[in-house]
């Protein structure tokens, strides 16, 4: 039998530590906080804020948040990130995205300072996880890295196909484990054959968005298979993997939902406890 990832236990695991550490001592004496950004009122967005802000408070860190309405400006939202980067109180900033029509993601998010990017998602941050420099990493790709870690899989020497080339998820993760020492190979849609990348693999990850697009086909017996897809269907939450039909052949897998999903915010709150004790130890990584 095929075993199942439990990424929600592995992911309260690495909460339940955050939250220790910051009742044992909070960093230089200050409690780390976290200022999240919503604009507008996307109904997916406004649910993930809230559960990244019922997170960060039971961590016991600072929950600071800005909502802002879907016709503020560029510069009204730039605004607020210059002034929560100037905070000495605040240790980690987060835009949810995505942001409301006419407003522009990239040049708003590189506001954000190197130190206080939780995300990982400022170009600075992605030119330090590029030449294998001290930052703060992408909250799903780290979380990806925890789960094989959490389940002994060796990374040094493995055959790993990242399947998905996006910003957020499929190039970083790239990265981190290259800089663990695997053989990674990146399918994207361009793609001719996935299977001959895939097939060879030891560890398949899946992050396309791409409802049920990895099968039996895909996968040699007793590999790893990390989804990182969800979609809502009439039958529930599905992956970018036909999970059912990978029973019996991938050696373990992550269920959607419960696999991936839960470690993105598990990171988000450990790149913020990071960004406190770096702050704390007056180490922080160079602006």
């Amino acid at each position: 039998m095929t075993r199942r990832i439990k990424g929600a236990e592995i992911a309260r695991a690495i909460t339940t530590r955050v939250a220790a550490r910051v009742a044992e001592t909070a960093p230089g004496g200050r409690v780390p906080g976290l200022a999240t950004i919503l604009v507008g009122d996307d109904p997916a967005s406004d649910v993930y804020v809230a559960a990244k802000r019922r997170a960060i408070r039971e961590a016991g860190m600072r929950d600071v948040h800005h909502h802002l309405p879907a016709t503020a400006t560029q510069d009204q939202v730039a605004a607020v990130i210059d002034a929560l980067a100037a905070d000495e109180d605040v240790h980690g900033i987060l835009l949810q995205l995505p942001l409301p029509a006419g407003l522009h993601p990239a040049p708003l998010i590189d506001r954000i300072p190197v130190t206080k990017d939780v995300d990982g998602l400022t170009t600075a941050s992605a030119g330090r996880l590029a030449r294998g420099e001290r930052g703060l990493r992408p909250c799903t790709p780290s979380g990806v890295v925890e789960l094989l870690d959490a389940e002994g899989i060796e990374l040094r020497g493995a055959c790993v196909a990242v399947v998905g080339w996006s910003e957020l998820v499929g190039r970083p993760l790239a990265q981190l484990l290259l800089h663990r020492g695997a053989t990674v190979t990146v399918a994207h849609q361009y793609t001719a054959d996935l299977a001959a990348v895939t097939r060879p693999a030891d560890v398949v990850v899946v992050a396309t968005g791409v409802r049920g697009l990895i099968g039996p086909e895909h996968i040699k017996p007793g590999a790893t298979v990390i989804d990182v897809g969800i979609h809502r269907t009439p039958e529930g939450l599905r992956g970018d993997a036909r999970t059912d039909e990978l029973d019996g052949i991938a050696g373990r897998i992550t269920p959607v939902p419960g696999g991936v999903g839960p470690m993105t915010i598990a990171m988000l709150l450990a790149n913020t406890l990071q960004a406190a004790e770096w702050d704390a130890e007056h180490e922080a990584v160079p602006a």
